[in-house]
C-alpha cells in the first residue's frame, strides 16, 4: 500500500520509522527541516534507489536540474553480520516477524546490542550523507528530504535499514537458510543409520529381520511434524509467500500420453486438468489460512 503525503510525519508510524525520523528531528535548525518535510510533501524528491548499500536520489531544487543526494551508514564487517545472523537463526520469531514486515521492538537489545552492535545511528554525526547542491550545511533540505523518505520506506520494508548497514534481504535470508541447513546437519537429534543396525539370520522372520534402526528411523519421521506444547501466540506469524509461484507453476505444462503411442499428445486436456488442480490449491491454501487464523473463516483468509 503507497503512503500518501497526507500520511507522511504522522506519529501514528511504526516505532522502527519514528526512531529514524526522530535522529533527523533532534536537529536544531528547525526552519531548515521545515523545508525538507515540505520538499518531501510536494514531490521534489524525484526518485529514490539503492547503489550496493548507499541510498541515493535526485532532488528537484531551484535550479533546472535537480541535485543528486547519497546517504549511507558504516556497514557492519563481515565478521560482525556473522554474528547477527547466528542471533537472529537461535531466535526464529524475530526473522518470522522481519518477513511479516515488522520490526521486532527488542531487536536493536537482543540481537544487536547483544553483538556489540547499533542498528539504528546514534545521532546525525553517524550518517554519512553529501549532495551536489552548493549549500555547505549538512544535512542541506536535500538531504533532509530524502532522509524523511526514507521513514516510509522502513515503515514498507524494514530490511531497507539492514541494507544500510551492508546487507540486503536476500543476502540475510540466504545466510539464515545456510546457518540453519548447518545446524540440522550438526543436531544430535538426528536419526540413527540403518547401517549400524545387527545383522539378522536366515531362520529369523521378516518382521524380526527389520533392522532396529530402521524402526527408531520409522517411529522419528513419523512424529517430525508433531510438538505436544502448547505454542506462544507470538510465534505464530501468517503472512503470504514471498512469491505467489505455486508447485503447479514450477511442473509448467501438464501431458497426458495416449493408449496409442502414434497419436499424438493432446495439450488441451492436460491444461484443463491443469486449471483444476489450480482451483483445489487455491480452496485449500485458503481454507489453511482460515484454520491457522482460528475462528477467522474463508471470507477473511481471501481479504
Amino acid at each position: 500500500m503507497q503512503t500518501t503525503n497526507e500520511e507522511r510525519f504522522t506519529p501514528n508510524r511504526e516505532w522502527w520509522a519514528q526512531q529514524w525520523l526522530e535522529i533527523l528531528d533532534s536537529y536544531r535548525f528547525k526552519k531548515r527541516l521545515e523545508r525538507a518535510r515540505n520538499y518531501a510533501r510536494q514531490g521534489n524528491v524525484l526518485d529514490i534507489w539503492f547503489k550496493e548499500r548507499k541510498v541515493k536520489a535526485d532532488v528537484q531544487g531551484t535550479q533546472p536540474n535537480p541535485y543528486r543526494v547519497s546517504i549511507s551508514l558504516k556497514p557492519f564487517a563481515d565478521e560482525e553480520w556473522d554474528w547477527v545472523v547466528e542471533t537472529l537463526a537461535n531466535r526464529p520469531i524475530f526473522a518470522a516477524k522481519l518477513l511479516a514486515g515488522e520490526m521486532p521492538p527488542s531487536i536493536e537489545t537482543e540481537v544487536f546490542a547483544a553483538n556489540g552492535l547499533r542498528l539504528f545511528p546514534f545521532n546525525l554525526s553517524e550518517v554519512r550523507s553529501k549532495c551536489t547542491c552548493p549549500d555547505k550545511a549538512n544535512p542541506c533540505k536535500h538531504i533532509a528530504a530524502v532522509y524523511y523518505l526514507l521513514g516510509d520506506r522502513f515503515s514498507e520494508d524494514p530490511f531497507v535499514l539492514f541494507q544500510l548497514r551492508g546487507r540486503t534481504k536476500d543476502q540475510i535470508l540466504d545466510a539464515l537458510r545456510q546457518y540453519w541447513i548447518w545446524q540440522e546437519e550438526h543436531t544430535d537429534t538426528e536419526p540413527p543409520s540403518p547401517e549400524t543396525a545387527p545383522a539378522s539370520t536366515e531362520n529369523e522372520t521378516e518382521e524380526a529381520t527389520q533392522p532396529a534402526a530402521w524402526d527408531a528411523t520409522a517411529d522419528w519421521l513419523s512424529s517430525f511434524w508433531e510438538y505436544d506444547q502448547q505454542l506462544d501466540s507470538s510465534l505464530v506469524v501468517i503472512a503470504p509467500p514471498a512469491s505467489n509461484e505455486t508447485v503447479l507453476d514450477v511442473l509448467g505444462d501438464l501431458h497426458f500420453p495416449n493408449e496409442d503411442p502414434n497419436i499424438p499428445l493432446n495439450p488441451a486436456a492436460g491444461k484443463i486438468f491443469k486449471n483444476y488442480l489450480q482451483e483445489i490449491y487455491q480452496q485449500v491454501s485458503q481454507e489453511a489460512i482460515a484454520a491457522s487464523l482460528g475462528n477467522g473463516d474463508a471470507d477473511r483468509a481471501e481479504e
